[in-house]
């Protein structure tokens, strides 16, 4: 083997030896909370701890079901619209508001992100972006606050609305700053050159820098939803008994009598889920798409 061959065996093998030390400690964790989630309280209390256990139940799965509201159906709150089209109970509990308050907070940050980060980008405002980048590392608890009090003045505390509101604090810095760098990366002869044809600058916009920006688009609402979804501090501030989120949710599974290891790790399963399956299934785009953001065009 020669030398040059020798050194490229022993990069990778140093590069595989550093990516299982980063990846070990999460993955041991995401695997005991799995496992804990599919044994009985006895051995999630054994001594020494029983990983792999004699046999496996969903027990934990069912009572978080049935006895915390992560999913309801009430016949009585559905609308004229959703017997007809839908022909089935609109779905009620946590999950039905995480989507409500996920889906609307990344579907706004894109809607005023997007625009925000191209006219940042071509005008150079690099103040702007300055701006945007303190907003997006400064903790939420310095939003939280003056939030609570304002809508606590308006009377909306408790509803599912301060909280599609104050989760735009995360969602609309997120996209702001990953389109930045995507129309950063555009020529700007494209632009240009539309806008010596007699096109307005949101044609420009619309039709030539829109398109061409599709993978940051796609990475920046991955982001956008992840962050929303995992959100805790704004839930459990903000919300009311019937407005929780997910993530706030996994406090009805705590008692102050004891803590059940199972249905809490169930629960948190069932939380971290819908983001582990959207990150494996677009981990190319997000890939591909922040390579794409870093590489500056002429």
């Amino acid at each position: 083997m020669k030398p040059y061959q020798i050194r490229r065996l022993f990069g990778r093998i140093g590069f595989g030896l550093s990516v299982f030390a980063l990846v070990s400690p999460a993955l041991l964790v995401f695997l005991w909370m799995l496992s804990l989630s599919l044994k009985n309280e006895l051995d999630n209390t054994a001594y020494p701890p029983v990983f792999i256990p004699s046999s496996f139940s969903l027990r934990n799965f069912i009572d978080v079901f049935e006895k915390n509201d992560f999913v309801t159906w009430d016949w009585a709150e559905i609308g004229a619209f959703g017997r007809v089209w839908f022909e089935m109970p609109w779905p009620g509990g946590y999950l039905y508001n995480s989507f409500i308050v996920t889906f609307g907070a990344t579907f706004l940050a894109l809607i005023f992100g997007v625009p925000a980060g191209f006219g940042i980008a071509k005008s150079k405002a690099h103040k702007a972006a300055a701006l945007i980048m303190i907003a997006r590392v400064t903790p939420g608890l310095s939003y939280l606050v003056p939030l609570f009090l304002m809508f606590q003045w308006l009377g909306m505390v408790g509803s599912l609305t301060p909280l599609l509101i104050t989760h735009l604090v995360i969602t609309v810095p997120i996209v702001v700053w990953v389109m930045i760098g995507f129309f950063e990366g555009l020529p700007n002869e494209l632009e240009e050159a539309a806008l010596v044809d007699g096109a307005t600058i949101w044609q420009a916009f619309r039709y030539i820098a829109l398109p061409l920006a599709r993978p940051g688009i796609v990475v920046a609402t991955i982001l956008a939803f992840i962050f929303s979804w995992n959100n805790f501090i704004f839930g459990v501030v903000l919300a009311g008994r019937e407005t929780r989120t997910l993530p706030v949710a996994i406090y009805n599974v705590l008692t102050f009598e004891d803590v059940n290891f199972g249905p809490l790790a169930a629960a948190a399963l069932l939380v971290t889920l819908p983001v582990l399956l959207l990150t494996l299934l677009m981990q190319k785009e997000i890939v591909a798409g922040l390579t794409a953001g870093g590489v500056k065009g002429g």
